[in-house]
């Protein structure tokens, strides 16, 4: 129980860190106040596996969130932004709906988060124009851990970084991350020849009840991410990416042996890696060296991912792994929300 407890004040520091005090002190909070005397409190306590990997904290914090969002309980509400109330009040009503709600609670802590931070796509798109300038190729996009598929959207979104522009500029979602040193090079053609991405749980944003969750496991204090995610579903309404639930490993056998030449085959994931098994990155990776080991200039292999480099790194790196050749480059430091960029530079 000790290491339950510690996990949700780690990630109390990590929400500080990411600008969001409110769920901070929730995490703390429920670090404090949970017990066995509810069905919530004992799932958690008793939790099975690595509660860190499996992100326990931030289950329980989305699943109060969406009573919230669905108008289940007035008090709740009143303690959640943008309402200010002190940790005290928030504490006393936290210890009041856990009880009221405990057999929904529970139930929304099988639901591992996916956040689909849509912000992610301005940390990846430096890296998909690379790609697109040096190959002089059409994009074959596959995602891994894609949620709802809104990053597949990326080109349908309109991009600022400091004064350059990039995109449709009456799209929706406007993404403008925050450039610290050099910004990223937005030079040349980008055009998609095909996408598609996999999760182990897909979410239709078709089904009300998949919206709502995906739009709870967003940080109740950050309305812009709120804004950006409804913005990102409403382009999706008209036109979705094609979605399959499977492992990993498994879509990216198989989204190799379909590539065709002509096109650059580009398997891209951001801020997903460390819930994945490490029998299932090791497959990948080794899928990934294989059939790069066969790449040509007309049939190049890539990957490209937003993800720490190591455990605790404060933050995520966006690196490129391109065949034939095998070289990897680490191009920026990004922060895991997509708040800000800091291009490394071409080594």
């Amino acid at each position: 129980m000790d290491e339950i407890r510690a996990h949700f004040r780690m990630q109390a520091e990590a929400c500080d860190r990411l600008g969001s005090p409110f769920t901070a002190k929730v995490c703390r909070i429920l670090a404090r106040q949970l017990d066995e005397t509810t069905r919530t409190g004992k799932t958690v306590l008793r939790w099975p596996g690595d509660v860190h990997a499996d992100a326990v904290s931030l289950r329980l914090c989305g699943a109060l969130h969406e009573l919230v969002l669905a108008d289940a309980d007035a008090g709740l509400a009143a303690c959640y932004p943008p309402n200010e109330v002190d940790e005290d009040a928030i504490a006393a009503t936290l210890a009041k709906a856990i009880p009221c709600f405990d057999d929904r609670l529970a139930a929304g802590l099988a639901n591992p988060p996916q956040t689909n931070e849509i912000a992610r796509s301005a940390l990846l798109l430096p890296g998909l124009l690379m790609i697109a300038r040096e190959s002089g190729l059409l994009l074959d996009l596959r995602e891994i851990g894609s949620s709802a598929g809104l990053n597949l959207l990326f080109d349908r979104f309109h991009y600022r970084y400091g004064d350059t522009g990039w995109g449709d500029p009456d799209s929706l979602v406007r993404l403008t991350p925050e450039i610290r040193g050099k910004a990223p090079p937005l030079g040349g053609a980008l055009s998609v020849r095909s996408r598609s991405g996999c999760d182990i749980a897909p979410l239709d944003i078709a089904d009300p009840a998949a919206r709502l969750r995906l739009r709870s496991y967003v940080w109740a204090d950050q309305a812009a991410r709120l804004a950006r995610l409804d913005a990102a579903l409403a382009i999706a309404a008209e036109s979705a990416p094609r979605l399959v639930q499977m492992d990993a490993a498994g879509f990216v056998a198989e989204a190799l042996a379909e590539r065709t030449a002509g096109g650059s085959f580009v398997l891209c994931h951001s801020i997903m890696w460390q819930y994945l098994p490490e029998t299932t990155k090791a497959a990948i990776a080794a899928l990934m060296k294989d059939v790069g080991a066969t790449a040509t200039t007309i049939a190049p292999v890539h990957w490209l991912r937003v993800e720490p480099l190591s455990a605790g790194d404060a933050f995520a790196t966006l690196s490129l792994t391109q065949w034939p050749g095998g070289e990897t480059r680490h191009l920026a430091r990004c922060d895991y929300h997509g708040r800000w960029i800091e291009w490394l530079g071409q080594p």
